[in-house]
């Protein structure tokens, strides 16, 4: 499945998009399952709120894992793109209130738990399913990629280390805000590639770009017609490819990465090489 759902202009990533419909499941099992009308308020206000403590409590923990990237800058906290989150942690605190809420509050137990349950279901299953099974994409194999001074590059030419492709462009607000992060982490992380592929720009205007606001970067290639983001991301950028070392890829991310959740994404893949 695509990592992210383009409505008209509008790319949404489809983990958030499964969270969305894990909610409308959860509601619309309420009103089914609810027999007592008249506590109807208290069922769906004990289920907003559970959802409401599982995100700030996955947020809380994803911070707190992450916390050495926030110190310097704790307002970063509050800024929700960079989509780091405590998953598990968020659903345990989602259930431990709709629990709460079963045995201390007025709502009816029966519909309030089958509601959770089955909102939880289609958010542990959606993720399954749209976490990628690690294989060789086609896709980046055939690639026509080049270098900036036009000669002939190729994608297969950094397997044997993971890989993270960074497909970007210099008119994209969020791949320019990311960039400090992919340079302080192509720095400091030499056991792992860093490519950063362009998407449809000409020559020129990528290293005037670079010359300006990123000259330390490494590994800088072009995707003259744009491909990669057409194929693998619905056009959503900036879009992050990360693969084993061989080559397969094993995450994709489209939206913006902060250094802390371009971290939990690196630890990722290199413990998936090592094991």
């Amino acid at each position: 499945m695509t990592p992210a759902i383009r409505i008209g202009p509008l790319v949404i990533p489809s983990e958030f998009a499964v969270l969305l419909v894990a909610a409308a499941v959860g509601l619309l099992a309420a009103r089914l399952l609810n027999r007592q009308r008249s506590e109807a308020n208290e069922l769906s206000t004990a289920l907003w709120r559970a959802m409401l403590v599982g995100l700030l409590v996955a947020r809380l923990g994803f911070v707190w894992q992450y916390r050495e990237h926030y110190l310097p800058d704790p307002i970063k906290i509050l800024d929700l793109r960079d989509g780091g989150w405590a998953g598990l942690a968020g659903l345990a605190a989602a259930w431990g209130y709709v629990l709460f809420a079963a045995v201390r509050r007025h709502a009816p137990r029966a519909a309030l738990l089958g509601a959770a349950a089955l909102a939880s279901v289609v958010w542990v299953g959606g993720g399954r399913w749209l976490a990628p099974t690690p294989q060789a994409q086609p896709e980046l194999a055939a690639l026509a990629v080049q270098r900036i001074d036009g000669a002939p590059a190729a994608l297969s030419a950094f397997h044997g280390k993971p890989t993270v492709i960074n497909l970007w462009a210099s008119w994209c607000p969020p791949c320019r805000r990311e960039m400090p992060a992919f340079a302080k982490a192509q720095a400091t992380n030499p056991d792992v590639n860093f490519v950063f592929l362009n998407q449809g720009e000409a020559p020129p205007d990528v290293a005037q770009f670079l010359a300006q606001h990123a000259p330390a970067l490494r590994n800088v290639l072009l995707d003259p017609a744009g491909e990669a983001s057409r194929k693998l991301s619905n056009r959503g950028l900036p879009a992050t490819l990360f693969l084993d070392a061989q080559g397969r890829l094993v995450d994709l991310r489209v939206g913006e990465l902060s250094t802390a959740s371009l971290a939990q994404r690196l630890e990722a893949i290199q413990k998936a090489d090592g094991g």
